[in-house]
C-alpha cells in the first residue's frame, strides 16, 4: 500500500537565514504524527533514507479524487546556493511545486531572486510564504504583510507564477532560541494552501535510467546504500546500474522507499539502493544510470535563452561557471544565430542541424544588445531584430559526464554573493555533445558558423571602359592572389571582379564585366583631373587635395563569409 500514496515534491527554496528548515519541521510536525516515526528499528539502524527530506501527510485533496484516501508530500529543503544549484538544476529533484520562502523583514533578496529563475526553469507551480511575521509589530503586523504581498505580486506579474498564492507565517516564533511549546502562526493555513495547488505530476517509466545521488553510507551486513531521485527511467530489483563517474556497475540488490523495502521505483520517486563491495567514500553525491546511457564530453552545442534578471550582456568568449546534468565546471562560450534569413523560422526542439548555415555573434543577441552592423542592413526602424532561436558552443576546462539531452546553466558564481545581483546568466539544452578530446579538428570543422565581413576601398582611377584601379581595400602586406575572383560593387551601380594586385603599395585592378556607366567615366575623369592640377607634388598633398575634392570618390564594397571553423579560411560569397 505505500506505493499506491499520491507523492508531491515541494521543494523548499529562499535566500539563506530566510528560515526554509524551521518552515519544513513546522510543516512535517504539524502534518504528519506517525509518518515521521514509523519505524523504531530502522532509525535505531541509522537508515534514515530520507535525510533533509521530510515529509508530510495529508487528506487527499478533492480535486485528486474521491476520498478518503491520503496524500504524501516529500519537502526538499534545498540549503544554501551552490547545492541549490546542483539538488535542483542538477536535477536531484524532480520538484513539483516550490514553496519559495522570503523574510517578511527584507522581502526579495540576492536568493531569492535566483531561486525565483531556478524556479521558472525547474517547476510549474510556486506558492510563496513570508516567514518570521511574529518579528513584525502586532499593531502593525497585517498592514506590513499586505505591503509585501503586493511588492511580491508585483514582482512576479511577469514571470510564469504571476498570481500565485502568498501566504504569511511565522514557522518558529521568537526564533530558534524560542521554547518547542511556542505554536507557529499561520502553518495549517499554508498547509490548506498546498493541498489546493496540488496535482499528480505525470511521470514517465520509460527511457534510460537516471539518478541523483544525494547520500551514500554502509550498512554492516548488508551493503553500501545510494539514496536519491530518480531523474528518468525505472529501477527494478536486481538491475544493473553504472555509477559513471567511476566507471564502475553494480547490482541493485535491495531498494527501499521511505523505510518500506520494494522492488520497483520509477521516476519522480525518493529511494534509496543496496548494492554489494561499494566504498561508500567514493561517491558522496553524483549520478547512477543504465551501463553506458551518459556520455563524458569535452565541449558541448546548446540552445539557450538569457536569464532577465541578469546584469550585463553575455559575450563570445567569456568564461562561466556551467552546470550540466550533475556537475558544475568552468567553460568558454561562443554564440551564434540563424542566418539572417531564418531569423523566425520555428524552433527546432532538442535537436540541432548540422546542414543550416548559422551567423557568428560576438555577443547574446537581446533586447538590450548593441545592434551590430549586419543586423542594422535587416532592418529600418532601428528596433533590433531578434531570432527566435539562438545557441551556444560551450567548450569545458574539463570533460563532464551528463545525458543526452539535459539542462544546462551559465552562471557567474565568484560575483560577491552579497552584492545584490543574480547570477544566472543563461539556461538551455545541450544538443550534442562531443566526446572526442580533438574535437576542434574532428568535429568543430562540421559547424558551419561563419562570419559576415565587409571591406570598403575607393576607385582610385579608370583604366579603360572595363578596367579600374582601386585602393584602401588591402593592407600593403595582404596577398591579394586570393581576391582574385571575388565579387566587388562600386557606389555607381557596376559589378566588378578583382583581377589581381597592381604595383606594390596594395592597389589592385577591377574587371568591369558591362563596362563603366558613361556618367561613372565623367565622376572619375573629373576626379582625376582635379587631382593632377593639385601638382604631381608628394603624396600627402595628393591625399590632402583629395580630401577637398568636391567629386564624391566612388567606393567599392567587397562583401563575403568565412566560416568560423574552416580550417582553409576560405571566403565564400553568395
Amino acid at each position: 500500500l505505500a506505493l499506491a500514496l499520491p507523492n508531491v515534491n515541494v521543494g523548499v527554496l529562499g535566500h539563506i537565514d530566510s528560515g526554509k528548515t524551521a518552515l519544513a519541521r513546522a510543516l512535517s510536525t504539524t502534518g504528519s504524527t506517525a509518518a515521521f516515526d514509523r519505524a523504531p528499528q530502522s532509525r535505531a539502524r541509522g537508515i534514515t533514507l530520507d535525510l533533509g527530506f521530510s515529509c508530510l501527510r495529508t487528506a487527499l485533496p478533492p480535486q485528486l479524487g474521491p476520498g478518503p484516501g491520503e496524500l504524501q508530500f516529500t519537502l526538499v529543503d534545498c540549503p544554501g546556493h551552490a547545492s541549490l544549484i546542483r539538488t535542483i538544476i542538477g536535477g536531484a529533484q524532480i520538484i513539483d511545486l516550490m514553496m519559495l520562502v522570503i523574510d517578511v523583514t527584507k522581502g526579495m533578496q540576492t536568493q531569492s531572486a535566483e531561486c525565483l529563475v531556478i524556479g521558472q526553469i525547474a517547476c510549474q507551480k510556486m506558492v510563496v510564504v513570508l516567514n518570521k511575521i511574529d518579528l513584525l509589530p502586532e499593531g502593525k503586523r497585517q498592514s506590513a504583510i499586505e505591503k509585501m504581498t503586493k511588492k511580491m505580486q508585483k514582482t512576479l506579474e511577469n514571470t510564469k507564477f504571476s498570481g500565485c498564492p502568498i501566504v504569511a507565517v511565522a514557522a518558529k516564533p521568537g526564533g530558534p532560541e524560542a521554547p518547542e511549546s511556542e505554536n507557529p502562526l499561520g502553518v495549517s493555513e499554508l498547509i490548506e494552501v498546498l493541498k489546493s495547488q496540488a496535482y499528480l505530476p505525470s511521470r514517465d517509466p520509460s527511457g534510460h535510467f537516471l539518478m541523483a545521488v544525494d547520500h551514500c553510507f554502509s550498512i554492516k551486513g548488508q551493503g553500501t546504500v545510494m539514496t536519491g531521485t530518480i531523474l528518468s527511467g525505472s529501477v527494478s530489483l536486481g538491475d544493473n546500474v553504472e555509477i559513471p563517474a567511476l566507471k564502475v556497475t553494480k547490482k541493485v540488490k535491495s531498494m527501499q522507499m521511505f523505510h518500506t523495502p520494494v522492488t520497483y521505483a520509477m521516476q519522480g520517486d525518493r529511494v534509496g539502493v543496496c548494492v554489494t563491495q561499494f566504498d561508500p567514500k567514493l561517491l558522496e553525491r553524483g549520478l547512477i544510470c543504465t551501463p553506458d546511457s551518459l556520455h563524458t564530453i569535452h565541449a558541448a552545442i546548446i540552445s539557450l535563452k538569457k536569464i532577465q534578471y541578469f546584469r550585463g550582456a553575455l559575450q563570445t568568449k567569456a568564461k562561466f561557471h556551467i552546470t550540466v546534468g550533475h556537475e558544475t565546471v568552468m567553460g568558454r562560450v561562443m554564440f551564434f544565430s540563424p542566418a539572417p534569413a531564418d531569423f523566425n523560422e520555428e524552433i527546432q526542439e532538442n535537436v540541432f542541424d548540422f546542414e543550416k548555415d548559422y551567423l557568428y555573434q560576438e555577443e547574446y543577441l537581446s533586447k538590450d544588445s548593441v545592434s551590430s552592423e549586419e543586423n542594422k542592413e535587416n532592418d529600418q526602424a532601428g528596433e533590433v531584430q531578434l531570432p527566435k532561436q539562438q545557441w551556444a558552443l560551450l567548450e569545458f576546462e574539463k570533460p563532464v559526464t551528463c545525458p543526452k539531452l539535459c539542462l544546462v546553466i551559465g552562471s557567474k558564481l565568484d560575483t560577491d554573493i552579497h552584492a545584490n545581483t543574480c547570477r544566472l546568466a543563461f539556461h538551455g539544452v545541450l544538443l550534442q555533445g562531443m566526446e572526442d578530446k580533438n574535437y576542434t579538428e574532428t568535429f568543430l570543422p562540421k559547424l558551419k558558423v561563419y562570419k559576415q565581413k565587409h571591406k570598403e576601398g575607393q576607385v582610385e582611377r579608370v583604366m579603360d571602359d572595363y578596367s579600374v584601379i582601386g585602393r584602401s581595400l588591402f593592407k600593403k602586406e595582404t596577398n591579394i592572389q586570393i581576391f582574385v575572383g571575388l565579387k566587388v560593387k562600386l557606389s555607381t551601380g557596376e559589378d566588378g571582379i578583382i583581377d589581381g594586385g597592381f604595383g606594390q603599395s596594395g592597389k589592385f585592378k577591377i574587371r568591369i564585366p558591362d563596362g563603366l556607366k558613361p556618367d561613372t567615366k565623367m565622376l572619375l575623369t573629373a576626379a582625376s583631373k582635379k587631382k593632377s592640377k593639385g601638382g604631381k607634388g608628394d603624396v600627402t598633398k595628393e591625399d590632402e587635395s583629395s580630401k577637398n575634392d568636391s567629386a564624391q570618390p566612388v567606393t567599392i564594397s567587397l562583401i563575403f563569409k568565412r566560416y568560423v571553423f574552416d580550417t582553409q579560411k576560405k571566403m565564400i560569397q553568395s
